[in-house]
């Protein structure tokens, strides 16, 4: 009895423990009181307020830019690299590649951080570009890390299709390019774009790099929640997060009722 109690038990403690403070984000940014552990009645004032904050709107706005342009340049940076590692077999340099490719993953980020700093500032005084960090260089910076995770999740695929399908068509007359987009492209497609929502969601999350290689006017939305969090936390942050957690889980929604009817058709 002891035992068929015990697995429940755990299972319900540990969602208690992930999204108990979840849901106490989301009642409390409906609080009319300034502090954010005090409940003062309901109101909807502070996302008011939210959509009257420029800064907040002008980082959310920066990171979307940089969350777009960094995933689409690392899922095309990635694929690439996931193709070379995965088609091409042994090679002078595949090792060197294949540690390019994957050290971004077990880098910690406040070396990675330091280290493209160090590197636009010598670009900068040697070549005049890019002048000054902003927003060029936090998409240069998140390319460097998300790129590798594009590559892991592509290489998979890679390895997993079946190649019989290229030799056919190469068979057939197809040239290398045509059999990568009509055949290799479509196939992997599904893995192309889990990596670039994970490179997205990467780079919207960041903090430590975008703090080392931004410049001013170009802080993101984490860099500034940081900054308004080591103040205290205020009703209006509690209200940009219960947003983004109703975006997330419209999106979750949305996607599990396509694959459901996906999976219905097939």
């Amino acid at each position: 009895m002891g035992r068929g109690w015990f697995l429940p038990m755990a299972v319900v403690l540990g969602f208690v423990f992930l999204y108990a403070p979840i849901i106490s984000l989301v009642v409390f940014s409906f609080n009319e009181s300034r502090l954010v552990t005090v409940w003062g009645g309901f109101s909807t004032r502070w996302y008011g307020e939210l959509i009257r904050d420029r800064q907040i709107l002008g980082a959310a706005w920066v990171s979307l830019q940089v969350a777009f342009a960094s995933a689409t340049v690392a899922t095309v940076i990635g694929t690439l690299a996931a193709f070379v590692l995965t088609r091409f077999g042994g090679f002078r340099g595949r090792l060197l590649l294949t540690g390019m490719a994957t050290a971004p993953l077990v880098m910690p980020e406040v070396i990675t951080g330091l280290s493209l700093l160090l590197l636009f500032v010598s670009m900068e005084l040697t070549l005049g570009w890019p002048a000054g960090r902003g927003l060029t260089t936090i998409i240069i910076a998140h390319t460097t890390f998300c790129a590798a995770f594009v590559a892991v999740i592509a290489q998979s695929r890679l390895r997993d299709m079946d190649e019989s399908l290229e030799e056919a068509a190469r068979d057939l007359g197809a040239g290398p390019v045509r059999v990568f987009f009509d055949i290799t492209l479509p196939v992997i497609a599904p893995a192309l774009v889990a990596g670039w929502l994970l490179a997205f969601t990467l780079s919207l999350d960041d903090l430590v790099i975008a703090s080392f290689v931004s410049g001013p006017g170009a802080s993101t939305l984490p860099m500034v929640i940081f900054s308004k969090v080591r103040l205290g936390v205020s009703p209006d942050v509690n209200a940009l997060a219960t947003i983004v957690i109703g975006i997330v889980t419209l999106s979750v929604v949305v996607a599990g009722l396509l694959m459901r009817r996906r999976a219905r058709r097939g």
